[in-house]
């Protein structure tokens, strides 16, 4: 990682810092959020044009992840949530060894990167609201809970799309070669995507996730405040898919 690239992360850490602040009103906090995000996901459209600009640099790269339990099947789904969003892949393989989940993910290195950084905060804030939401006398709490984190999940995943979509529309940058950012995403994207088929030709679609549990609503109320500018860069909590 290159001085530019620590210089930016570091200002990401710091309004992330702000947004935490005491006594900050909510609008003021989300708006540090915001704007963290933003520069996260034009960090990523960088390392995409350069990258193009200078072949190898930005390489793709795949991951085998176990996902521990509690709740690892609701894990799956936030990762792929936010795989799909940040241009990666990612294949559930069934059990871990040691009873959670495993799955592979394909993507470049730095949107693995900035996946295993969201991922690692969004799950940190996920089991806070989790622990602070009280179970209704209407539903059993496994039922509630699980609801509750796949409401979660989704609307995160939204999240992530939608300011994804918003950076790659306002990035108007130009690639040697004359292709246009969209372009550079669209081939990066068919990259992993190859890469992905290759490895596993005769995958199957999952089925119909059904739930009997009513905190769906309430997970996404929660998921629709989440922080989705990222986890504390630079912290020593270990993230969920480094190596």
């Amino acid at each position: 990682m290159t001085d530019v690239d620590n210089a930016k992360l570091k200002k990401i850490r710091a309004l992330l810092d702000m947004a935490e602040g005491e006594g900050l009103s909510p609008e003021a906090a989300e708006n540090y959020r915001l704007k963290a995000y933003e520069l996260m996901a034009k960090y990523g459209i960088e390392q995409a044009l350069l990258d193009a600009a200078k072949p190898g640099s930005d390489k793709p790269a795949d991951r085998i992840i176990n996902l521990d339990n509690p709740w690892s099947m609701e894990k799956v789904r936030l990762m792929n949530g936010l795989a799909q969003a940040m241009g990666c892949e990612l294949i559930h393989l069934g059990r871990s060894e040691a009873g959670g989940r495993k799955v592979h993910v394909f993507g470049h290195e730095s949107d693995l990167q900035r996946m295993d950084i969201l991922f690692t905060s969004l799950l940190l804030q996920m089991f806070r609201e989790l622990a602070r939401t009280p179970v209704p006398p209407y539903d059993t709490p496994r039922a509630f809970r699980r609801s509750w984190i796949m409401g979660f999940a989704d609307k995160v995943s939204v999240r992530v799309g939608e300011a994804e979509r918003r950076a790659r529309n306002e990035a108007a940058e130009m690639t040697a070669d004359g292709r246009s950012t969209a372009l550079v995403l669209a081939d990066r994207k068919a990259l992993v995507r190859r890469a992905f088929e290759d490895a596993y030709p005769r995958r199957r679609n999952g089925g119909r996730t059904t739930m009997r549990g009513r905190g769906y609503g309430a997970g996404a109320a929660a998921g629709a405040r989440a922080d989705i500018g990222g986890a504390r860069v630079g912290s020593s909590a270990r993230g969920a898919i480094a190596r």
